[in-house]
């Protein structure tokens, strides 16, 4: 599509890093306000989104190199190629790795687990979308070819050049996909959340769904850097996508009772 905005001279503005800015501040302004009517401090909130935001971009780079780890063990030097950098990474690792900071910021803090978690999850899934917009500009996270009309055929060099993205072939939109889900549990969530009854109901649903969805979007994947497991029965996102579902169930079947924080709550 367009992986680049424009160029002038030896600066560039990709589409991708653009797109992904816009879906962090979208995502973080929407979880601010969320957290305030869930009586969380603000400043506690946008701190733990910065956090969360780089650890998870952090961690999906991490998880895409270990995925490949055959081929970047024989060239080390493209752990911090342009192409490595401008690959999307794998969005489960920078779930579990944004899980991780979050866990200790909010212990840190004494912010109510759930009841955050609750607040970040609409952001997060709507700042995903966006991003999601952004991997289909730049040509990454690309589908299976496909003979259905949906089927998108890339032809800019620059996609195929940076992200390996085949060209002059109908293609799955897994990113157009991935993105329409996470828009919808974007409008659910934002919805179960003045519908809440209890701590960890609106994250248990996102990590319910979001797992569901992403679970079957891999058998449609082409791109590589998601691994397998179990001698290829399925790939290593698809077995995090099971344990999300697991985790969001287990929340809704406990079902933890409420826990107030009073809206003036400050540090």
């Amino acid at each position: 599509m367009f992986p680049r905005l424009f160029h002038i001279g030896n600066f560039s503005l990709p589409t991708y890093g653009l797109l992904v800015s816009i879906g962090v501040l979208a995502g973080l302004w929407v979880s601010v306000r969320n957290s305030q009517r869930q009586g969380i401090n603000p400043e506690d909130a946008w701190n733990l989104g910065i956090i969360v935001v780089l650890c998870g971009i952090l961690g999906a780079k991490i998880l895409y190199i270990v995925n490949d780890w055959s081929y970047y063990t024989s060239h080390p030097g493209e752990i911090f190629s342009l192409g490595t950098l401008q690959a999307g990474g794998v969005f489960s690792g920078g779930l579990i790795a944004a899980f991780v900071a979050a866990a200790w910021y909010v212990h840190k803090h004494r912010m109510p687990a759930l009841g955050t978690c609750d607040a970040f999850a609409p952001g997060l899934a709507l700042g995903h979308s966006i991003g999601r917009l952004g991997c289909f500009a730049a040509g990454c996270c690309y589908g299976k070819p496909t003979s259905h009309f949906w089927g998108v055929t890339f032809r800019n060099p620059l996609a195929q050049a940076w992200v390996g993205t085949p060209l002059n072939t109908p293609l799955e939109p897994t990113q157009l996909f991935e993105s329409a889900v996470e828009l919808a549990n974007f409008f659910i969530l934002m919805w179960l959340l003045k519908r809440k009854t209890f701590d960890g109901q609106i994250f248990g649903a996102y990590l319910f769904l979001y797992g569901v969805a992403r679970y079957f979007l891999e058998f449609i994947r082409d791109d590589p850097g998601r691994g397998s497991v179990f001698g290829g029965m399925m790939t290593g996102t698809q077995l995090i996508s099971i344990c999300l579902v697991i985790a969001g169930g287990v929340i809704w079947w406990l079902k933890p009772a409420p826990k107030v924080v009073p809206a003036t709550a400050s540090r």
